[in-house]
C-alpha cells in the first residue's frame, strides 16, 4: 500500500490532511520521526501561522534535513500553506525577515488587497502541463493566507546536491486584491501549494491523487 507520512512538527492543520489522504486508501502516519518520514513514499509538510516560527519548528525536529535528503533521493515532498511558503528563499513579516529553505527563488509578503487574510474559494491559473493541476485548472480552491509568494524562479540547488536536471518548473497563479502570487508549485520531485488541498472538496481529492500518482 502507497504510505504517506504527514510531518508533525507543531505547525501544521494535520488532522484534515490525514483524514483527506486515509479517504484515498492511502497508508498514511502523523510523525516527526526522520527515518519514516525519509522512507515513506510521499512526505507532506503542512504549516500555519507564522513564517519564522514555523521555519525554527521545522528545524528543531530535523525537518529541513528530511526535505533536503528526500528530494536528493528523488522522493515526492508536498509542501501545503505555510509549508509552501518556507520552500522559498525568505519570508518577510512585520518588518521582519526570516530565511527558507531555498528550494525556491523568491520571497514571501504580506498580501497587497483591501481585506486580509484572502480567506475562502477561489480559482487559480494553472498551466497545461502541470501534474498537480490536471483535470482540476478550472476547480476553485480553499485559501486561508495573509503572506504569499509573490515572485519565482528556479533556485540552483547545488548546495544541497540536489539534482533537478532539466526539469522545468510550472507554476499556477492566483489573483487576490492588487496581487498576483503563487498558488501552487511543481518542480520534479517537489511540490506546494498555497490552498488547502485537503479543505478542497473533490477538486482537492483529486489535486492529491495527482500528487500520489508521481510515486
Amino acid at each position: 500500500m502507497t504510505s504517506v507520512v504527514v510531518f508533525d512538527y507543531g505547525f501544521g492543520n494535520v488532522r484534515s490532511m490525514v483524514r483527506a489522504l486515509a479517504n484515498l486508501g492511502i497508508d498514511v502516519t502523523l510523525t516527526s520521526d526522520y527515518r519514516q518520514a525519509l522512507e515513506a513514499d510521499g512526505l507532506v509538510v503542512p504549516g500555519v501561522g507564522a513564517f519564522a516560527a514555523c521555519m525554527a519548528g521545522l528545524k528543531e525536529m530535523s525537518g529541513d534535513r528530511v526535505v533536503t535528503d528526500r528530494l536528493r533521493a528523488g522522493r515526492p515532498v508536498l509542501g501545503v500553506c505555510v509549508g509552501e511558503q518556507i520552500m522559498f528563499e525568505r519570508g518577510r513579516e512585520r518588518g521582519h525577515e526570516a530565511a527558507g529553505l531555498g528550494l525556491i527563488n523568491g520571497s514571501v509578503e504580506l498580501l497587497d488587497a483591501d481585506v486580509v487574510p484572502h480567506m475562502g474559494w477561489d480559482t487559480v491559473d494553472a498551466p497545461s502541463d502541470c501534474v498537480l493541476m490536471n483535470g482540476v485548472e478550472h476547480e476553485r480552491f480553499y485559501f486561508v493566507h495573509s503572506y504569499a509568494a509573490m515572485d519565482v524562479q528556479p533556485a540552483d540547488l547545488s548546495r544541497f546536491d540536489i539534482d533537478f536536471g532539466d526539469v522545468p518548473e510550472h507554476v499556477t497563479w492566483c489573483d487576490y486584491g492588487r496581487s498576483r502570487f503563487v498558488a501552487a508549485y511543481e518542480r520534479g520531485p517537489l511540490s506546494a501549494t498555497q490552498f488547502h488541498p485537503e479543505k478542497s472538496a473533490e477538486a482537492g481529492a483529486q489535486l492529491l491523487k495527482n500528487w500520489i500518482a508521481t510515486f
